[in-house]
């Protein structure tokens, strides 16, 4: 991870099952679903994007699991049965950015302050790491 304007880094971690479909009729998979990680690199905040966590995510949970189904088959290009919201990791820079640029838009929120929209949307699941 890493961007120019040096916000630092952070990415929405999601555990999701995939159904895997073969196009060869002569072939079939036992187990014919696999549980993976997926990893979403998260926008600089302030920048396009940066508002993903405000649009499909609740209380640290997903909040339209078929939405984000559908957008992880779009991600992925293949069958998607089920995501599960884990943690934001982030890294200090990053996290610090987002918590400014959450206070500078309090209105997109309808929130008081940063804590509470953090906790709105992430619940207690904002993991801040070490720059490794």
């Amino acid at each position: 991870m890493g961007d120019s304007q040096n916000v630092g880094d952070a990415e929405y971690v999601f555990a999701v099952r995939l159904r895997l479909s073969p196009s060869d009729p002569t072939v079939r998979l036992d187990p014919a679903t696999v549980e993976t990680t997926l990893f979403k690199r998260a926008a600089p905040p302030g920048e396009d994007g940066w508002l993903f966590f405000r649009d499909h995510l609740w209380r640290g949970e997903v909040n339209d699991h078929g939405h984000m189904c559908e957008l992880a088959e779009e991600m992925l290009g293949t069958d998607v049965e089920s995501v599960e919201f884990r943690e934001l990791r982030t890294d200090d820079a990053y996290y610090e950015a987002l918590q400014d640029a959450i206070a500078a838009n309090l209105e997109l929120f309808n929130a008081d302050d940063v804590p509470e929209v953090l906790t709105k949307y992430l619940g207690s699941r904002i993991h801040v790491r070490d720059r490794e």
